[in-house]
């Protein structure tokens, strides 16, 4: 197993990408903390996890307020003793353009997608400094950070962001021994890309127009994500630092 007896804290793990990796991470032999603003849906990967023979357990936590990012990992210590690797999954889309966002909406994708990610990011690593151990950090950036669109202006900025801070870090956490890398998905069949398509007014065009932009000719699957991300939190991946892996099925090469 490639993470045996490591505490994984996962955001934004009650679906999706985060639910697909959480199990993932549970079935290669890591203890896992599911945090989740959704306290049923982290609740449900909690359950499944367990139904298959993991270690699990959940945090309810807007990774939007820094009071509950630090209750947050607070809980896991009291529960596992430590931090050993950290996937900043949580994330919020927002399909607006330019012209038609407002400094609030801008403000709270930012804040979520960014600032969160940033909160998480920065008060793991200190954990994982005091207690003198070398740890792994895992951002998700998105394709969006490397191309533009119409729309997702305030998701496209925060993304970008992500894919910036996550080289920073890696720069800064290198001394303690901290690796900090990206994955940035493609087009990916979570709930997310159905909220996606429904703002354009109409499901099924909206996920039809998605699909033809797509070089495959189909839409990720959160499992196939989920073992990017396995594979830069463990020592597979000891010599990859400051990367921001994409896993698009090719989207950003056409």
């Amino acid at each position: 197993m490639k993470l045996q007896d490591k505490v994984a804290v996962i955001t934004g793990a009650g679906r999706g990408i985060g639910r697909a990796t959480a199990e993932l991470f549970a079935r290669e032999g890591a203890r896992v903390a599911v945090v989740d603003r959704d306290r049923p849906a982290g609740e449900a990967t909690v359950q499944a996890i367990r139904q298959h023979g993991g270690r699990a357990f959940g945090v309810c936590c807007d990774v939007g307020n820094g009071r509950q990012v630090g209750e947050a990992l607070q809980a896991v210590l009291r529960e596992y003793g430590t931090v050993d690797i950290l996937v900043n999954d949580a994330a919020v889309q927002l399909n607006k353009p330019l012209l038609e966002t407002s400094d609030a909406e801008f403000e709270e994708v930012i804040n979520i997608n960014l600032t969160g990610a940033f909160r998480f990011l920065r008060d793991a690593a200190r954990i994982m400094i005091d207690q003198r151990k070398p740890g792994v950090i895992v951002n998700f950036s998105s394709t969006f950070a490397v191309v533009g669109s119409p729309g997702y202006l305030a998701y496209h900025a925060s993304k970008g962001g992500v894919a910036s801070l996550t080289r920073a870090a890696a720069v800064a956490l290198l001394p303690y021994g901290i690796r900090v890398n990206a994955v940035a998905p493609g087009t990916t069949e979570t709930p997310g890309l159905y909220d996606g398509a429904r703002d354009t007014g109409d499901l099924q065009k909206g996920l039809e127009s998605f699909k033809a932009l797509q070089p495959l000719k189909r839409f990720g699957r959160p499992e196939e994500i989920a073992r990017v991300v396995l594979f830069l939190a463990s020592d597979d991946a000891s010599f990859v630092v400051g990367a921001n892996w994409l896993a698009d099925g090719g989207y950003t090469i056409v």
